[in-house]
């Protein structure tokens, strides 16, 4: 899996951003930036002001709108202060004031800071006709199925795609971590999951990520399997060569195994360490995802032993 390392660790932060979707304009800039650019794809130009409080609030509505939109349209800011004879030009009486642009002409426009869903009513008269391409949403839960059939490569491929257009992205950040974990990258995924700024700490997504971390590092730790193998088998009732085994079993990828084991071990020693078979089994599932095959059929087989 050397080419998904080879992918992911060129990144300075689990992604870039897509610069040429947003830009700061100027009077110099204009024709190139919004007038030619708007032949081959529509424009949004922002007229706002340092000292604009709506500017404040409209702005990054509408970078996050754009962004989402992945391409079928651009954005460009015109700070009126810096360039007050283009402002002038296009009559812009106050800000924010939006103009759309569109085969190298004025297509819409609208003056202050708008709610969301007009917003996005503004955005799509703008690209109607255009091919709209797959959301956010939609790359995630690919990226999702292709880590749950075992395509580690094609999840990586698009975690990153979705980074380098959204480098805050938690589901993308935990996504290509777990990617990592998965084929036996631990300390990548550790180095990468050290990274997360600091408020997504606690985004279920992040939290998930750091679970299938420590759990890898706490299997891996274990020892050989095949050590592991031999102690089960030499003592079938002690519930730690069980634990243990079950343990190893993960860090060699044989998850269904290690759950089979573990519940198991459940069934005959509910108690043991304060149910840790339980605890270590909901770290599994929480691990691979709410939504993965291991997951749903373990959490059944769980819940009838602990309803039993």
């Amino acid at each position: 899996m050397d080419s998904l390392i080879g992918s992911s660790a060129n990144q300075s932060h689990l992604g870039a951003s897509a610069a040429d979707l947003i830009k700061d304009g100027s009077t110099e800039s204009f024709v190139a930036d919004v007038m030619e650019a708007s032949a081959s794809v529509p424009v949004i130009v922002d007229f706002w002001a340092p000292w604009c409080g709506p500017c404040k609030q409209l702005t990054p509505l509408l970078e996050r709108i754009v962004r989402e939109a992945r391409g079928t349209v651009r954005m460009v800011k015109i700070n009126v202060d810096e360039n007050q004879n283009l402002a002038a030009q296009l009559r812009v009486q106050s800000v924010p004031t939006v103009y759309a642009f569109k085969d190298g002409r004025p297509f819409d426009a609208f003056t202050g800071a708008l709610p969301e869903s007009q917003i996005r009513g503004f955005v799509q008269r703008l690209t109607a006709g255009a091919d709209a391409p797959p959301s956010i949403a939609d790359m995630v839960a690919a990226a999702n199925q292709a880590l749950t059939e075992g395509d580690a490569q094609a999840a990586a491929d698009l975690f990153q795609q979705i980074l380098s257009e959204e480098p805050d992205n938690p589901a993308a950040m935990g996504g290509l971590i777990r990617t990592l974990v998965a084929v036996g990258q631990v300390d990548t995924a550790k180095a990468f999951l050290d990274r997360v700024p600091g408020n997504l700490t606690n985004n279920a997504d992040i939290a998930a990520a750091r679970t299938a971390v420590e759990l890898a590092l706490s299997s891996q730790a274990v020892g050989p399997l095949d050590d592991l193998k031999r102690k089960a088998d030499a003592a079938p009732n002690d519930p730690q060569a069980r634990f243990d085994l079950a343990l190893g079993l993960y860090a060699a990828g044989q998850t269904e195994d290690a759950i089979d084991v573990l519940l198991d071990l459940f069934q005959s020693h509910r108690a043991w360490n304060e149910q840790a078979a339980k605890t270590q089994l909901l770290q599994i599932f929480e691990a691979l995802g709410h939504e993965h095959p291991l997951t749903l059929a373990g959490r059944r087989r769980l819940s009838s032993l602990l309803f039993a």
